[in-house]
């Protein structure tokens, strides 16, 4: 078991309480630094884990409490299990969500064009997203942005910290990080020099897709599908043999009939073989198009037939890329109608144009129709629908296709060759041990469903900046083929701020000088390098060495896409290996509708009020009865349930210890005198709790928290109802088995309790460690897990069914009295109790404490083909007069 000192009574309060051990007990680890952990190690004696570090802006919600809490709960038990942790916390500073914040809190936006102002100060500190509007936020620098940025994201970080620690999270706090620090930037351009190098990253002028709010680039992993109404147009495009004839496409976006440059329909429709290689002309603007076949167009799909148009939708650029068709771009980065169309030559149609240039794509769309239906070229009503719409998971308006130089990193989405990227990406997910294991399809199939690779630069200002500048030619143009880049030596650096090797800063934006690239890394490109950034690999590669692969990452299922995927391509590319060992998976946060839980829905739940109404053991609770990759209701009765939990670990456990004469090292004492144990049902009871060390500790082996709790439960509150009643008379040496019967009472007590409070503390960390401190040194937390080969020995030649027996006639003698409606104190005369065949000889064995505990004079214990154990011929005394109170 474990060398421990002996309990010492005076330390037992007299009434063990909850309140208040959150803060106790978070000092106490903190200033022992008991969660440390100790470089002066070998990689083989490490647990390390790569903890999701959230996104510092706002609040928390319930959902991170309970994701955080599993994998603390591995953690602690890889700990008990001899492991040296390292387990560290970080926060992801950059990115969308944080400018949001910034602006709206401060009631500011980013302009790069203005000075920076060292003596800014925000017009105000505290807006919200309701409070604020973007017409009234004052226009700064981005040096002054990025500063509020950073000065926000550390007041949400104090916030956050404060969380996590009454949570009870057994994290290191000496190892946390940030995605924005200059550690952190220097690894995030490390890497991505490293890339392009190797030339994994690359440059392309290409279609992109564009959140026209925050005009940035937005990759495919960040779009999700939203239902939005729209309408089926049918629209004529007129045959230029001069027939006159008309030609009907049915489409959701007549705007884009100024951007059309081809129809399509499949090449075995048989309605349109005689217009392949035919042109036609667009209504409203005049432009001739050709009519061409590509096997992608569906001829159960409307009409059959479809305009192209540069860019509508993935599969417009498919069209545009396969058939090698011009680019008529009519929407611009801030999603109004720009005004260069220059192939629209007609009077008519350049005058028609000209009404939609400014407008938003809502109102071109309303001018069109309205254009259409006076032209005739509209045939009937639109016909309305709901369809999926495009959407960047954190924007409010629909994502357009717009032509822009981005950076691509490779990501197999592109080289679908037979043992290319892809198939080493898809083989790296077979590797990796995935709890649960069909959590693997999930990441399989993303990766086989990628249509490009991965688009890693962003329009944006607080993140981590592309360490590249662009050479400039004689003429002022910028040369993006004649890449500038620093020495790895040099970084982090800030291209806006720094100057290239052999330049000088009165070359900046100057014919023959430099140009330095804007953009920055999305903000993925640097949270998938978290193994990296936690592990030291780019300044400590001693750390790096000890913990690299790691052995865990936990995450939600949601972004197995994002983060789990981006993280294994930065390290197949830049370590060719796995980031980790093992991926542990947990579900969303429901709410009473049956819908996730975020705050773009705004139905999240804070957790710091849930945590001090039923205390974090209760939360905690809640979180390790949800299996892993199940999305579960949030359910405050399940939290009502752990606190309960806590509170009876606390009472019981004061029982327990309330004797004064428990071994100090129960195992030691055991093995030194065996016979200390005299009595078979004590026995039983560790042969018992043998059997929930064994399935507990299997489970706990498949990170399987659930399932440990499952099993140690039960017995913890048979062990309490039924166990400590059953022995309480003996235990107190009110038994006719004198004081060799008490001794093992409590022996056994003393054992259980021990062995439970270590099973119990991955999960009841609180109140497990706050008993522990009432008769032990140290931390229960830093305890071996216990084994069940010790119990065994200490309960030879006895069996668990002794105890079940018993526990099943504590029940029947229990209901005796209840059925009746007589307390419990009420003697029983005579009973006879009938187990099921064969068993009666084992309840023999715990005749003198069941006949104390149900206060029977005279019993009869007889065996019969029954289930379970019942009562008969039963005679009850009279019930105890009631003391009146003093």
């Amino acid at each position: 078991m474990t060398d421990t000192a002996a309990p010492a009574s005076s330390a037992i309060p007299d009434r063990p309480s909850l309140e208040g051990l959150e803060d106790k007990w978070d000092r106490v680890w903190d200033e022992s630094k008991v969660y440390a952990f100790d470089p002066d190690t070998t990689r083989e004696q490490v647990f390390s884990v790569d903890t999701p570090p959230p996104t510092a802006s706002g609040s928390l919600h319930i959902g991170h409490v309970f994701g955080y809490s599993q994998a603390d709960m591995i953690v602690r038990y890889q700990r008990m299990r001899g492991k040296n942790v390292f387990y560290p916390l970080g926060w992801d500073d950059n990115g969308l969500p944080t400018e949001r914040r910034v602006q709206n809190y401060y009631g500011v936006r980013c302009d790069p064009s203005l000075p920076y102002d060292p003596d800014f100060t925000p017009p105000r500190t505290g807006g919200d997203n309701k409070s604020s509007k973007a017409a009234n936020q004052v226009p700064i620098s981005r040096r002054n942005f990025i500063e509020l940025c950073e000065q926000l994201t550390e007041i949400d970080e104090k916030s956050f910290e404060e969380v996590f620690r009454t949570l009870g999270l057994s994290v290191d706090w000496n190892h946390s990080y940030q995605t924005i620090n200059a550690a952190s930037r220097a690894t995030s351009q490390r890497a991505f020099l490293e890339n392009l190098a190797a030339g994994q990253a690359y440059q392309a002028e290409a279609p992109t897709m564009w959140d026209v709010t925050y005009r940035t680039a937005v990759a495919q992993a960040e779009q999700e599908d939203r239902e939005r109404p729209g309408a089926y147009h049918r629209i004529g495009f007129t045959k230029t043999d001069g027939s006159g004839e008309k030609v009907f496409i049915e489409t959701t976006r007549p705007e884009l009939l100024p951007a059309c440059v081809a129809l399509v329909a499949h090449p075995d429709d048989e309605r349109y073989q005689g217009l392949f290689g035919t042109s036609v002309t667009s209504p409203l603007f005049g432009v001739e198009v050709p009519v061409m076949a590509h096997p992608l167009a569906q001829m159960d799909k409307g009409a059959g037939i479809a305009m192209i148009c540069t860019f509508g939708d993935a599969t417009d650029v498919i069209w545009w890329r396969e058939l090698q068709l011009p680019t008529r771009t009519v929407i611009g980065r801030d999603g109004r109608f720009i005004a260069d169309a220059s192939w629209i030559t007609t009077p008519e149609g350049r005058e028609r144009y000209d009404e939609l240039v400014g407008l938003t794509v809502f109102s071109a769309q309303k001018r069109v129709v309205e254009m259409v239906t006076e032209t005739g070229d509209l045939v009937g009503e639109p016909k309305a629908i709901t369809h999926p719409v495009k959407f960047y998971e954190n924007g409010d308006k629909p994502l357009e296709y717009v032509s822009s130089r981005q950076w691509y990193l490779t990501n197999g989405g592109r080289d679908t060759s037979e043992g290319g990227l892809r198939d080493a990406l898809i083989e790296r997910g077979r590797e990796l041990t995935w709890h649960p294991p069909y959590m693997e399809a999930r990441y399989r199939n993303w990766v086989e469903g990628l249509a490009g690779d991965w688009l890693i630069s962003r329009q944006r200002f607080f993140g981590v900046p592309f360490p590249v500048w662009y050479a400039v030619d004689d003429n002022g143009e910028t040369d993006y083929e004649h890449v500038l880049t620093p020495s790895i030596d040099r970084l982090p650096i800030d291209p806006t701020i720094d100057v290239p090797e052999g330049y000088e800063e009165s070359q900046r934006d100057q014919p023959g000088g430099f140009v330095a690239d804007p953009d920055i890394l999305d903000t993925w490109a640097t949270s998938s390098l978290t193994p990296q950034l936690a592990g030291g690999w780019h300044d400590d590669p001693e750390l790096f060495a000890k913990v690299y692969p790691m052995d865990l990452r936990p995450q939600g299922h949601d972004i197995i896409r994002t983060w789990l995927f981006s993280t294994i391509v930065r390290s197949h590319l830049q370590q060719d290996a796995l980031p980790w060992k093992h991926a542990s998976i947990n579900g969303w946060i429901l709410d009473p509708d049956r819908k996730k839980m975020s705050k773009s829905k705004g139905n999240v739940v804070t957790p710091i009020g849930l945590l001090h109404q039923h205390g974090s053991d209760g939360v905690r609770y809640w979180a390790g009865r949800a299996r892993q990759g199940v999305d579960t209701a949030f359910d405050e009765g399940q939290m009502k349930i752990g606190r309960r939990l806590a509170i009876k670990i606390l009472n019981a456990s004061k029982f327990a210890l309330g004797f004064g004469t428990a071994p100090a090292d129960p195992a030691g004492r055991l093995a030194a005198d065996p016979a200390l144990l005299t009595e078979a049902v004590d026995r039983s009871l560790l042969a018992s709790l043998a059997e929930v060390v064994d399935a507990a500790t299997a489970a706990m082996d498949e990170m399987d928290y659930a399932r440990a709790l499952e099993v140690a439960e039960p017995f913890f509150w048979m062990f309490c109802d039924d166990y400590i009643e059953l022995v309480k008379e003996r235990a107190h040496g009110n038994a006719a088995t004198g004081e060799a019967g008490a001794a093992s009472a409590r022996a056994a007590l003393a054992i259980a309790l021990d062995v439970l409070l270590r099973l119990f503390a991955p999960v009841i960390v609180f109140a497990t460690e706050e008993v522990w401190s009432w008769w032990r040194e140290g931390s229960v937390h830093t305890q071996p897990w216990p084994q069940a080969a010790p119990l065994r020995e200490a309960a030879t030649g006895t069996e668990p069914a002794l105890l079940t027996t018993l526990s099943e006639l504590v029940i029947a003698v229990r209901r005796i009295k209840s059925d009746a409606k007589v307390s419990q104190k009420t003697p029983i005369l005579r009973a006879t109790l009938t187990v099921p065949q064969g068993r009666a000889e084992l309840a023999e064995a715990g005749r003198e404490d069941l006949m104390a505990l149900g206060r029977i004079e005279e019993l009869t214990v007889t065996d019969a083909d029954v289930e379970s154990a019942t009562a008969a011929d039963v005679e009850l005394g009279e019930p105890p007069v009631k003391q009146p109170r003093s």
